[in-house]
């Protein structure tokens, strides 16, 4: 008698043991079903950067393997989305030739954008005798010597997270990089002498992943 006892409890235990878990397994599918259909109805866009300008007050290769560089550039960052806020984690702003990074990072500290808002930053962007690869620093002294454009790209790397009502989700890898076209040393260059550098008007949308 007592074995048909024990065994009708542990049915019972099963049973609630059961409810609970399909109890839970519903309720978050049912939470996860919302997130999503909001999110396919608010359909989130993508924050879009522009490099408005550059000024450069350094940009040399004292040897073959070793470059310095001072550029301060003004970046514009919108919130294309109507219902949806942007929180930025730090961003680190650095410069690259030749697919080669030829600064150190630069952190631009956490901000909040809000629907449709606007950002802009000025960060300075250096790098001391930083090391540099020999046939970079032939080719970039050559592109100088012969006035022709200077090709860089200004990257920023960091994380955001979106924010709808009160709720916020996780983080997300952010990449931004903006082509910046420079005529250093070229006599119809356009630049602008700002104390010791020289300004371009930029105007270039940089691509944006999330």
């Amino acid at each position: 008698m007592s074995d048909k006892v024990c065994s009708h409890h542990k049915n019972k235990r099963r049973k609630s043991v059961f409810r609970c878990c399909a109890c839970l397994l519903v309720s978050i599918f049912l939470i996860l079903l919302i997130v999503l259909l909001t999110w396919a109805i608010l359909k989130p866009k993508k924050p879009r950067f522009t490099l408005q300008d550059a000024t450069i007050f350094t940009l040399n290769v004292s040897a073959p393997n070793v470059i310095s560089t001072s550029v301060q550039v003004t970046i514009n960052s919108h919130n294309p989305n109507s219902r949806i806020g942007i929180y930025y984690d730090k961003m680190y702003v650095y410069a690259t030739y030749s697919n080669q990074q030829i600064t150190f990072f630069t952190v631009i500290p956490p901000v909040y954008q809000g629907h449709k808002d606007f950002n802009v930053w000025s960060p300075f962007v250096y790098g001391s005798n930083v090391p540099f690869a020999p046939y970079n620093g032939i080719a970039l002294s050559q592109v100088q010597s012969n006035g022709a454009p200077i090709e860089m790209t200004i990257k920023i790397d960091g994380r955001l997270k979106w924010k709808v009502g009160s709720f916020t989700t996780g983080r997300y890898h952010i990449h931004v990089a903006c082509p910046v076209s420079v005529p250093l040393g070229n006599s119809k260059s356009t630049g602008i002498v700002v104390g010791n550098g020289v300004k371009y008007q930029i105007s270039q949308r940089c691509s944006v992943s999330v």
